[in-house]
């Protein structure tokens, strides 16, 4: 393993260029991850009252969600890091690695982190985040970053207090304890980690790697993307191989191409550059964050709707099912405008014509088999990848143009 001891640890001078092996190795644990969040969204939505009544549908859903969202905080607290030092120094792979062990465990712990497991993913949450910054604030040495990085490791101890405690409580009580924290924890980092008598920082000072970052941002994407992959493959594979199921399979493989092909139709492939020329890199940096977040939980949703639908093609599907089916790729549709506009500073309208064409498409698809939405989706993907295509043809390469 590459890695370098000598001195204290300072911020990145330059760009570290290509992910490193470790981070790549670090991925693959979020693809088993992911892999656990679709099996456990689609569990909540076919077994039990959830498939009959919308509510149960709706608490069992917001609970996944909860538990992707505080996937996405471990990796994103990750990937910002070895995009602001030296990813090859012993602290830096310390940090990773941990983060790694503790994903590992996360993912495990998913299916039934609301019952058996809740304390194992409290558990291994808590460590992930809270050993980043102790490890960081002891790396840096005197170094005026370690005053940031010493109020994130106080947020990250009072909410993992939050995250244990409700562990150990009723699940009612476990969700709203762990939806507490994990909004504190939002919420302090949007706010520069303030602390009393430590003060607060402002993202746009930080110094950020940019081509590095936006290079996790599109591997984390890739890593979501190849989740879908997977759902879809694990579905058909069970059978039955009737006509229904070919069809909805083949379907899925279709829309995951259009959403690849989307993505990186010149503004996910250029995100690197729009960060380097932005005057604030960290503040298009924090923003590209939560516009992959939306695009991810896209995925995800549309993952589950690929399971849904192989597995019961031809019957009429109940609301909650429609709205993975065409929520998902919906919400990638509006995080991918939202990149758009990151990267030059507008917004296609074929973006919000595909959003209204799925929305006003759902009312009659309640109607009809469910292999009929994924084939609506794929329809108005495929448009929206026709149209990105035409209006690049012939065209010199659009620059980016960042609006921060």
């Amino acid at each position: 393993m590459d890695f370098r001891a000598a001195g204290h640890l300072e911020p990145v001078k330059r760009d570290p260029g290509r992910a490193t092996f470790l981070e790549l190795f670090f991925d693959l644990v979020f693809v088993f991850a992911l892999t656990r969040i679709s099996a456990r969204a689609f569990e909540d939505l076919t077994e039990g009252p959830a498939r009959e009544h919308t509510a149960a549908a709706i608490t069992g859903s917001g609970k996944t969600l909860l538990l992707l969202l505080a996937l996405w905080s471990v990796w994103q607290g990750t990937a910002w890091t070895t995009s602001r030092y030296d990813p090859y120094r012993v602290s830096l792979q310390t940090v990773v690695l941990t983060a790694l062990v503790c994903s590992m465990l996360l993912g495990v712990a998913i299916p039934r982190a609301f019952s058996e497991t809740g304390l194992m993913f409290a558990v291994a949450y808590v460590v992930a985040q809270l050993t980043r910054p102790v490890i960081l604030s002891i790396a840096l040495g005197p170094h005026p970053y370690r005053r940031l990085k010493i109020r994130m490791a106080v947020v990250f101890a009072v909410s993992g207090v939050l995250w244990i405690i409700g562990a150990l409580l009723s699940t009612n009580m476990q969700v709203m304890l762990w939806t507490g924290a994990l909004a504190f924890e939002y919420v302090a980092a949007r706010c520069g980690w303030p602390v009393p008598w430590l003060g607060r920082s402002t993202v746009s000072k930080w110094e950020i790697a940019g081509e590095h970052l936006a290079e996790r941002y599109q591997q984390f994407f890739l890593v979501a993307l190849g989740e879908t992959i997977l759902v879809a493959g694990f579905a058909y594979s069970e059978g039955p191989y009737e006509s229904g199921h070919v069809w909805a399979f083949a379907l899925a493989l279709a829309t995951s191409i259009m959403l690849w092909r989307i993505y990186v139709q010149r503004a996910g492939r250029i995100l690197g550059e729009a960060v380097v020329k932005a005057r604030h890199p960290a503040t298009i940096g924090r923003s590209a964050a939560d516009t992959h977040l939306v695009m991810v939980v896209g995925l995800a949703a549309t993952a589950i709707g690929y399971e849904l639908i192989i597995q019961h093609p031809l019957e009429q599907i109940p609301g909650p099912w429609l709205a993975m089916t065409l929520g998902g790729p919906a919400l990638f549709l509006a995080g991918r405008a939202r990149l758009e506009y990151e990267v030059f500073g507008r917004i296609s309208p074929s973006r919000w014509v595909a959003l209204t064409v799925l929305v006003a498409a759902s009312v009659p698809l309640l109607f009809l088999p469910g292999v009929a939405a994924t084939a609506v989706g794929v329809l108005v993907l495929a448009a929206v990848a026709v149209i990105d295509a035409r209006r690049a043809h012939g065209a010199p390469p659009e620059a980016a143009a960042p609006p921060f």
